[in-house]
């Protein structure tokens, strides 16, 4: 029999961040988010929570929860804010991850508690300007000279790179060829503040203003030939399989944001009068908002099920590319509905759905593009 209500933990866990974002971040957020400011007492806040630790082991300073708990702490982030829910997303499940998933037991035990703790951040070094859904066109290297890897090459669109908190950056780089000549791609973690590691000013953004992205350079940068995250040349298998979960991850964000929408649109038709009536006595505005509401229910119930089977340990990348595609649509549909029924006032960045419209686009591009999850889907079918 299926069943898609949440056990008792996840729910206290949903209905405990709902609060924290409406109580904590709501009322403040758009105010970072116009200075294009990252929220630091916010995320420490997150941190005391122990979102950052949510699908980590205890051992590790995690809380011993699972993948599924992450998604669920997204998507009510991402009812009221991108920034804040991004900066969560790509800490935990693109920096903290695969030194959870691929390091050595010093490199564990050296770097995940105060990540874990929310006290330090991670990013992850994969884009580059040069490639972006064609990551064999990297071309950051890295070679050994002695004990150290020698790294030079820089990487584009970089979340979590530049905070104060961030304490290091897991790079994906050319390490070789490989027997039939094709690129060797290892992943080397370069920690905050290493000499040759340069990270550039904040980019202007379109949305996720709240959030720290960045481009970074290495030149000559040196680190100690024990950094290597993972085996030397898995690094292509290693960000695939990161991505694949950091799918989910997203699909949330994305029902989040698509539920923010319903939530405001909702919110705004029972006070909006035209004519001498609440806009919501409409029809025209009731089969919007309705439809609004049935595409991040169904957006919800694919991250549910590529979640699902992740937590099985069954294969889940076309359920994974299938909540990704329909979720980050059903954002970008809901924000665009939003900001039709708000009027002249949705072009305002004082309201929310504002916000929201500037947020939606990124979802249908980061962590693999739209049409990168076509020709994932297409190929699990045999084509």
């Amino acid at each position: 029999m299926l069943d898609h209500r949440l056990s008792e933990e996840h729910e206290a866990l949903r209905k405990t961040v709902e609060e924290f974002a409406r109580e904590e971040v709501a009322p403040v957020i758009g105010e970072f988010y116009e200075r294009s400011e990252f929220p630091y007492e916010i995320v420490r806040k997150m941190g005391r929570m122990g979102l950052f630790g949510l699908p980590f082991p205890e051992e590790h300073g995690g809380m011993g929860g699972d993948y599924f708990a992450l998604c669920l702490a997204l998507e009510e982030l991402a009812r009221v804010d991108s920034s804040v829910a991004i900066t969560l997303e790509a800490g935990v499940s693109l920096g903290a991850m695969p030194i959870h998933r691929f390091g050595t037991g010093e490199q564990k035990r050296r770097w995940l508690p105060e990540l874990c703790a929310g006290e330090r951040l991670a990013a992850f070094g994969l884009t580059e300007p040069g490639s972006g859904s064609d990551a064999s066109g990297m071309r950051t290297s890295a070679r050994l000279d002695g004990d150290e890897w020698v790294i030079n090459g820089t990487k584009a669109f970089i979340t979590n790179s530049g905070t104060a908190m961030t304490s290091l950056v897991n790079v994906a780089a050319v390490t070789g060829r490989t027997p039939d000549g094709r690129k060797e791609i290892s992943t080397i973690i370069v920690p905050a503040g290493t000499p040759g590691f340069t990270v550039s000013k904040k980019y202007s953004k379109v949305g996720w203003n709240a959030s720290d992205t960045r481009e970074l350079s290495f030149a000559d940068c040196r680190v100690p030939a024990e950094n290597l995250l993972g085996e030397r040349g898995r690094g292509y298998a290693q960000f695939l399989q990161t991505l694949d979960e950091g799918r989910v991850a997203i699909a949330a964000l994305s029902v989040g944001l698509a539920q923010g929408c319903v939530d405001e649109s909702v919110r705004y038709a029972r006070e909006r009068e035209a004519f001498g009536h609440k806009i919501g006595e409409f029809q025209a505005i009731q089969f919007k908002i309705s439809d609004m509401e049935v595409r991040a229910h169904t957006a919800r119930l694919a991250y549910y099920h590529a979640a699902a089977k992740m937590l099985r340990g069954e294969v889940f990348k076309k359920e994974a590319a299938i909540a990704k595609l329909v979720s980050s649509n059903a954002a970008m549909d809901n924000a665009r509905e939003a900001t039709q029924i708000f009027g002249g006032y949705g072009f305002m960045n004082e309201y929310p759905v504002g916000r929201f419209y500037r947020d939606a686009k990124i979802l249908e591009i980061g962590e693999g593009t739209s049409e990168v999850q076509r020709m994932l889907i297409a190929r699990q079918l045999g084509l």
